[in-house]
Protein backbone atom coordinates (compact mmCIF):
# COMPACT_ATOMS: atom_id res chain seq x y z
CA UNK A 1 0.00 0.00 0.00
CA UNK A 2 1.19 3.73 -0.70
CA UNK A 3 1.64 6.07 1.44
CA UNK A 4 -0.94 8.09 -0.39
CA UNK A 5 -3.76 5.10 0.22
CA UNK A 6 -2.47 4.35 3.52
CA UNK A 7 -3.27 8.17 5.09
CA UNK A 8 -6.69 8.01 3.22
CA UNK A 9 -7.35 4.72 5.06
CA UNK A 10 -6.29 6.11 8.33
CA UNK A 11 -8.12 9.26 8.17
CA UNK A 12 -11.26 6.88 6.46
CA UNK A 13 -10.78 4.73 9.89
CA UNK A 14 -10.71 8.07 12.18
CA UNK A 15 -14.01 9.47 10.80
CA UNK A 16 -15.22 5.91 11.38
CA UNK A 17 -14.30 5.93 14.56
CA UNK A 18 -15.37 8.79 15.77
CA UNK A 19 -19.29 8.20 14.47
CA UNK A 20 -18.96 5.30 16.66
CA UNK A 21 -18.25 7.07 19.37
CA UNK A 22 -20.13 9.68 19.07
CA UNK A 23 -23.10 7.90 18.81
CA UNK A 24 -22.65 4.55 20.84
CA UNK A 25 -24.43 2.88 21.08
CA UNK A 26 -24.47 2.35 17.66
CA UNK A 27 -27.01 -0.59 15.98
CA UNK A 28 -24.71 -2.47 13.41
CA UNK A 29 -26.75 -3.72 9.87
CA UNK A 30 -24.33 -6.32 8.14
CA UNK A 31 -24.75 -7.60 4.89
CA UNK A 32 -22.70 -9.98 2.14
CA UNK A 33 -20.18 -8.14 1.85
CA UNK A 34 -18.58 -8.62 5.18
CA UNK A 35 -18.49 -12.51 4.97
CA UNK A 36 -16.58 -12.18 1.54
CA UNK A 37 -13.38 -12.09 3.21
CA UNK A 38 -14.23 -15.60 5.18
CA UNK A 39 -14.86 -17.20 1.13
CA UNK A 40 -18.28 -16.58 0.86
CA UNK A 41 -19.26 -14.81 -1.84
CA UNK A 42 -21.80 -12.50 -2.16
CA UNK A 43 -24.95 -12.07 -5.12
CA UNK A 44 -24.84 -8.34 -6.20
CA UNK A 45 -21.67 -6.26 -7.86
CA UNK A 46 -20.62 -2.76 -6.92
CA UNK A 47 -23.72 -1.00 -8.90
CA UNK A 48 -26.48 -3.66 -6.57
CA UNK A 49 -26.95 -5.48 -9.83
CA UNK A 50 -27.00 -9.56 -9.96
CA UNK A 51 -23.88 -11.11 -10.00
CA UNK A 52 -25.29 -14.96 -10.97
CA UNK A 53 -29.07 -16.23 -10.95
CA UNK A 54 -31.10 -15.03 -8.53
CA UNK A 55 -31.63 -17.23 -5.63
CA UNK A 56 -34.70 -19.39 -4.83
CA UNK A 57 -37.65 -18.18 -4.14
CA UNK A 58 -39.90 -19.58 -1.67
CA UNK A 59 -43.43 -20.13 -3.39
CA UNK A 60 -40.94 -21.97 -5.92
CA UNK A 61 -39.18 -24.05 -3.40
CA UNK A 62 -42.51 -24.74 -1.63
CA UNK A 63 -44.38 -26.06 -4.68
CA UNK A 64 -41.74 -27.22 -6.92
CA UNK A 65 -40.10 -30.67 -6.28
CA UNK A 66 -38.00 -30.29 -8.71
CA UNK A 67 -36.88 -26.98 -7.75
CA UNK A 68 -36.29 -28.61 -4.41
CA UNK A 69 -34.24 -31.06 -6.24
CA UNK A 70 -31.71 -28.42 -7.93
CA UNK A 71 -31.59 -26.79 -4.83
CA UNK A 72 -30.09 -30.01 -2.22
CA UNK A 73 -28.16 -31.21 -4.93
CA UNK A 74 -26.45 -27.75 -5.34
CA UNK A 75 -26.69 -27.46 -1.96
CA UNK A 76 -24.64 -31.21 -1.21
CA UNK A 77 -21.67 -29.34 -2.70
CA UNK A 78 -21.88 -26.02 -1.59
CA UNK A 79 -23.11 -25.99 1.63
CA UNK A 80 -19.84 -27.27 3.31
CA UNK A 81 -17.69 -24.71 1.81
CA UNK A 82 -19.80 -22.14 4.00
CA UNK A 83 -20.11 -24.85 7.09
CA UNK A 84 -16.20 -24.36 7.38
CA UNK A 85 -16.07 -20.97 6.46
CA UNK A 86 -14.53 -18.94 9.69
CA UNK A 87 -14.96 -15.00 11.04
CA UNK A 88 -12.95 -12.80 9.49
CA UNK A 89 -10.76 -9.44 11.18
CA UNK A 90 -13.97 -7.59 10.23
CA UNK A 91 -16.35 -10.14 12.25
CA UNK A 92 -13.76 -9.69 14.79
CA UNK A 93 -13.42 -6.13 15.05
CA UNK A 94 -16.99 -5.95 15.35
CA UNK A 95 -17.12 -8.21 18.63
CA UNK A 96 -14.18 -6.16 19.91
CA UNK A 97 -16.74 -2.92 19.29
CA UNK A 98 -19.51 -4.84 20.94
CA UNK A 99 -17.61 -5.60 24.03
CA UNK A 100 -16.48 -2.39 24.58
CA UNK A 101 -19.97 -1.36 24.99
CA UNK A 102 -20.14 0.40 21.47
CA UNK A 103 -22.48 -1.41 19.80
CA UNK A 104 -26.16 -1.52 20.80
CA UNK A 105 -27.02 -4.44 18.20
CA UNK A 106 -25.53 -6.34 15.24
CA UNK A 107 -28.34 -6.99 13.45
CA UNK A 108 -27.33 -8.96 10.28
CA UNK A 109 -29.00 -9.91 6.97
CA UNK A 110 -26.36 -13.45 6.51
CA UNK A 111 -27.13 -16.80 7.67
CA UNK A 112 -23.89 -17.72 8.15
CA UNK A 113 -23.32 -17.40 11.85
CA UNK A 114 -20.06 -15.71 11.51
CA UNK A 115 -20.66 -13.01 13.68
CA UNK A 116 -21.75 -15.58 16.84
CA UNK A 117 -18.50 -17.95 15.89
CA UNK A 118 -16.64 -14.46 16.29
CA UNK A 119 -18.04 -14.42 20.12
CA UNK A 120 -20.46 -11.69 19.64
CA UNK A 121 -23.35 -12.09 21.95
CA UNK A 122 -26.18 -9.38 21.33
CA UNK A 123 -26.87 -10.81 17.23
CA UNK A 124 -30.44 -10.65 15.57
CA UNK A 125 -30.26 -13.48 12.52
CA UNK A 126 -32.61 -10.91 10.36
CA UNK A 127 -32.94 -13.73 7.50
CA UNK A 128 -32.82 -16.72 9.94
CA UNK A 129 -29.73 -19.29 10.24
CA UNK A 130 -29.20 -21.91 7.25
CA UNK A 131 -27.57 -24.42 9.71
CA UNK A 132 -30.99 -25.66 10.99
CA UNK A 133 -33.70 -26.77 8.99
CA UNK A 134 -37.59 -26.93 9.91
CA UNK A 135 -40.77 -28.97 8.83
CA UNK A 136 -43.19 -26.98 7.31
CA UNK A 137 -45.33 -29.02 7.94
CA UNK A 138 -45.39 -30.18 11.51
CA UNK A 139 -42.34 -27.64 12.49
CA UNK A 140 -39.47 -30.23 13.60
CA UNK A 141 -36.40 -28.71 13.32
CA UNK A 142 -32.60 -30.60 13.49
CA UNK A 143 -28.98 -29.60 12.19
CA UNK A 144 -28.06 -29.07 8.68
CA UNK A 145 -25.78 -31.71 9.02
CA UNK A 146 -28.35 -34.70 9.44
CA UNK A 147 -30.52 -34.04 5.93
CA UNK A 148 -26.77 -33.31 4.46
CA UNK A 149 -26.14 -36.85 5.55
CA UNK A 150 -29.26 -38.18 4.16
CA UNK A 151 -28.72 -36.88 1.16
CA UNK A 152 -25.03 -38.30 0.81
CA UNK A 153 -26.24 -41.14 1.30
CA UNK A 154 -29.64 -41.62 -1.13
CA UNK A 155 -27.25 -39.87 -4.20
CA UNK A 156 -24.00 -41.42 -3.71
CA UNK A 157 -23.47 -40.14 -7.68
CA UNK A 158 -22.80 -36.99 -6.38
CA UNK A 159 -20.12 -37.44 -3.74
CA UNK A 160 -16.94 -36.67 -5.64
CA UNK A 161 -18.68 -33.64 -7.77
CA UNK A 162 -17.04 -30.46 -7.08
CA UNK A 163 -18.37 -26.86 -8.23
CA UNK A 164 -17.73 -23.55 -7.80
CA UNK A 165 -18.68 -21.81 -4.19
CA UNK A 166 -22.34 -20.04 -4.60
CA UNK A 167 -23.63 -17.33 -1.70
CA UNK A 168 -25.52 -18.76 1.40
CA UNK A 169 -24.38 -22.38 0.34
CA UNK A 170 -25.32 -22.95 -2.92
CA UNK A 171 -23.15 -24.18 -5.68
CA UNK A 172 -22.83 -23.30 -9.30
CA UNK A 173 -23.60 -26.66 -10.95
CA UNK A 174 -25.63 -27.62 -13.29
CA UNK A 175 -27.02 -31.51 -14.27
CA UNK A 176 -29.83 -32.88 -14.60
CA UNK A 177 -31.11 -32.97 -11.29
CA UNK A 178 -34.51 -34.96 -11.99
CA UNK A 179 -33.02 -38.43 -10.22
CA UNK A 180 -31.85 -36.61 -7.24
CA UNK A 181 -33.37 -38.16 -4.02
CA UNK A 182 -35.07 -35.32 -1.26
CA UNK A 183 -35.45 -36.73 2.24
CA UNK A 184 -38.21 -35.84 3.92
CA UNK A 185 -38.89 -34.67 7.66
CA UNK A 186 -37.84 -37.82 9.82
CA UNK A 187 -41.30 -37.22 11.61
CA UNK A 188 -43.94 -36.92 9.15
CA UNK A 189 -42.07 -36.82 5.79
CA UNK A 190 -42.70 -32.74 5.09
CA UNK A 191 -41.12 -30.54 3.15
CA UNK A 192 -37.48 -29.86 4.99
CA UNK A 193 -36.30 -26.32 4.34
CA UNK A 194 -33.40 -23.98 5.30
CA UNK A 195 -34.43 -22.23 8.38
CA UNK A 196 -33.89 -18.84 6.89
CA UNK A 197 -36.40 -16.34 5.01
CA UNK A 198 -36.00 -16.87 1.15
CA UNK A 199 -37.00 -14.44 -1.43
CA UNK A 200 -40.66 -13.53 -2.00
CA UNK A 201 -41.00 -14.25 2.01
CA UNK A 202 -41.35 -12.43 4.90
CA UNK A 203 -38.84 -11.64 7.72
CA UNK A 204 -41.03 -12.49 11.29
CA UNK A 205 -43.01 -9.55 12.24
CA UNK A 206 -41.50 -9.95 16.25
CA UNK A 207 -37.91 -10.10 14.99
CA UNK A 208 -38.97 -7.06 12.79
CA UNK A 209 -40.29 -5.57 15.40
CA UNK A 210 -37.12 -6.40 17.51
CA UNK A 211 -34.77 -4.86 15.36
CA UNK A 212 -37.26 -1.19 14.96
CA UNK A 213 -37.06 -0.98 19.25
CA UNK A 214 -33.24 -1.82 19.03
CA UNK A 215 -32.60 1.19 16.33
CA UNK A 216 -35.35 3.64 18.33
CA UNK A 217 -33.09 2.78 21.45
CA UNK A 218 -29.49 3.56 19.41
CA UNK A 219 -28.15 7.09 18.48
CA UNK A 220 -26.83 5.87 15.29
CA UNK A 221 -26.71 3.43 12.52
CA UNK A 222 -23.73 1.74 11.22
CA UNK A 223 -24.60 -0.30 7.88
CA UNK A 224 -21.49 -3.12 6.79
CA UNK A 225 -21.62 -4.80 3.66
CA UNK A 226 -24.56 -4.25 2.42
CA UNK A 227 -25.89 -2.87 -0.50
CA UNK A 228 -29.45 -2.42 1.09
CA UNK A 229 -31.46 -3.73 -1.96
CA UNK A 230 -33.29 -5.41 -0.42
CA UNK A 231 -36.55 -3.82 1.29
CA UNK A 232 -35.73 -6.41 4.52
CA UNK A 233 -32.71 -4.27 5.45
CA UNK A 234 -32.96 -1.05 3.84
CA UNK A 235 -36.85 0.04 5.92
CA UNK A 236 -34.10 0.66 9.14
CA UNK A 237 -32.19 2.75 7.10
CA UNK A 238 -35.51 4.62 5.97
CA UNK A 239 -36.62 4.51 9.80
CA UNK A 240 -33.08 5.93 11.03
CA UNK A 241 -33.77 8.89 8.64
CA UNK A 242 -36.83 9.67 9.36
CA UNK A 243 -35.98 9.62 13.27
CA UNK A 244 -32.66 11.72 12.68
CA UNK A 245 -30.59 9.05 14.26
CA UNK A 246 -27.34 9.29 11.77
CA UNK A 247 -26.55 7.16 9.33
CA UNK A 248 -22.62 5.51 8.30
CA UNK A 249 -21.99 3.21 5.50
CA UNK A 250 -18.92 0.96 4.80
CA UNK A 251 -19.85 -0.79 1.81
CA UNK A 252 -17.80 -1.30 -1.94
CA UNK A 253 -20.44 0.19 -4.42
CA UNK A 254 -23.83 1.80 -4.68
CA UNK A 255 -26.41 1.17 -2.13
CA UNK A 256 -29.92 2.26 -1.83
CA UNK A 257 -29.09 4.35 1.37
CA UNK A 258 -27.01 6.46 0.10
CA UNK A 259 -28.61 9.79 0.33
CA UNK A 260 -30.00 8.95 3.54
CA UNK A 261 -26.42 8.51 4.84
CA UNK A 262 -24.37 10.77 6.91
CA UNK A 263 -21.16 9.52 5.66
CA UNK A 264 -20.33 6.76 3.37
CA UNK A 265 -17.37 4.88 3.06
CA UNK A 266 -17.19 3.56 -0.37
CA UNK A 267 -14.08 1.12 0.46
CA UNK A 268 -12.73 -2.34 1.04
CA UNK A 269 -14.61 -3.72 4.60
CA UNK A 270 -11.76 -5.68 6.33
CA UNK A 271 -9.22 -2.98 5.56
CA UNK A 272 -10.99 -0.03 6.95
CA UNK A 273 -12.44 -1.94 9.87
CA UNK A 274 -9.59 -3.17 11.31
CA UNK A 275 -7.65 0.22 10.98
CA UNK A 276 -9.99 1.52 13.73
CA UNK A 277 -8.15 2.05 16.83
CA UNK A 278 -9.55 1.27 19.89
CA UNK A 279 -9.75 3.49 23.02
Amino acid sequence: MTSALKNCQNQAATELASFIHTNAPVMVLTGAGISTDSGIPDYRDSNGNWKRRQPVQHQEFMQCASTRQRYWARSLVGWPIMQRAQPNAAHDKITELEHLGLLSVIVTQNVDRLHQKSGSTSVIDLHGRADELVCMSCGFKEAREFMHARCANLNPALKNVSATAAPDGDADLEMDFSDFDVPGCPRCSGILKPDVVFYGDNVPRPRVEQVFDTLANSRGLLVIGSSLMVFSGFRFARQAKQAGTPIAILTQGRTRADDLASIKFDAPITPLLTAIQAP
